[in-house]
Order: structure tokens, then sequence, then C-alpha cells
């Protein structure tokens, strides 16, 4: 009997944890600086052991001889974590640079890298780098799965600006 009830509870549970929807926004600043190149960024979530899954890379694609992977370094925590381990570009994690302003990402429950998140605590964490510029990583905690919609920011301070979470069950 008690095997019966719990089978579609389980069910249900599973359910919600992988229907959950991702939102992430990302904007890169307008600096007024001589020579401005366009900042590499990585995107991926951790939990305290460590690296969980890469949601983005943002890099110049373009660059003769595939240069541009070897800046990548550049985002020395993301590198450290998982960008050296890759084999790039990857389908659905690498792309172009973005301009200055607002850039917003929409990964579904049955994305990869939600898929692999257990219940817990988690961190998003971007990180940016550019060329004749700085560096800047900008975590925002969440806990996962969400039973309700939520919305997290923090914001950065140089090549960076806000970062927002936003979950929806």
């Amino acid at each position: 009997m008690h095997r019966k009830v719990l089978l579609p509870l389980l069910a249900v549970i599973t359910t919600q944890a992988t229907a959950t929807e991702m939102e992430v926004k990302v904007e890169v600043p307008r600096l007024a600086v001589a020579e401005y190149h366009r900042p590499y960024v990585a995107i991926w979530i951790e939990n305290t052991a460590g690296h969980v899954a890469d949601l983005a890379v943002w890099y110049d694609l373009k660059l003769r001889d595939r240069e541009g992977e070897k800046w990548l370094k550049d985002m020395r925590q993301w590198w450290r974590r998982s960008g050296r381990a890759l084999t790039l570009p990857v389908d659905g994690l690498s792309g172009a640079t973005r301009p200055a302003g607002e850039h917003s990402l929409r990964f579904g429950g049955d994305h990869r890298a939600l898929q692999r998140l257990d219940a817990g605590e988690y961190q998003l964490v971007v990180e940016a780098a550019r060329e004749v510029g700085g560096r800047e990583l900008v975590r925002v905690p969440f806990r996962w799965p969400v039973a309700e919609p939520e919305s997290h920011q923090q914001g950065g301070t140089s090549e960076l600006g806000r970062i927002s979470l936003n979950l929806q069950p």
C-alpha cells in the first residue's frame, strides 16, 4: 500500500525538479575608455564542492587559427574549474562576445546543466576578462529546486554590470 502512494509522489517531485526554468541576465557595461574590447565572459554553476556545470562562454570565435581560444585562460576561475578540460567550441555553450547592454539566456528544465543539479545550495558565477581592461567575478547564490518564482541579483563594479537570475518552477 505504501509503495502505491510513494511512486506517484516521487514522479511529481521529479517532474517539479526538472521542470524549473532558469533565466540569466548579464549586463555588459559601456565603458568610456580609449581602447575598448568586448569582454570574454564565462557563466557557470557551482556548489560548495566546486564546479557543477557550464552554461555559456563568450569569446572571439572569428579570429584566424582559433586564436580567440588562447585568451580564455584570462578568465582564471572558470579556466581552472573547467575551461582547460574542454575542447572548444562546444555546441550550446560557445558563443561570440557580446556588445555593451543586457543579454538574456534561458535554460529549460531539459537542459543538461540543470538536470545535473541535486537539491541544495548553488551559486551562479559570471566571470569577465577584457583585453586592455580588467577582470571581474560575480556570484549569485540560489537554492535548487525552487517551489515558487524567485529572483536574485548581484552587481558588478567594473567589467560586469547587474547579473540577474530568475527561476520559475
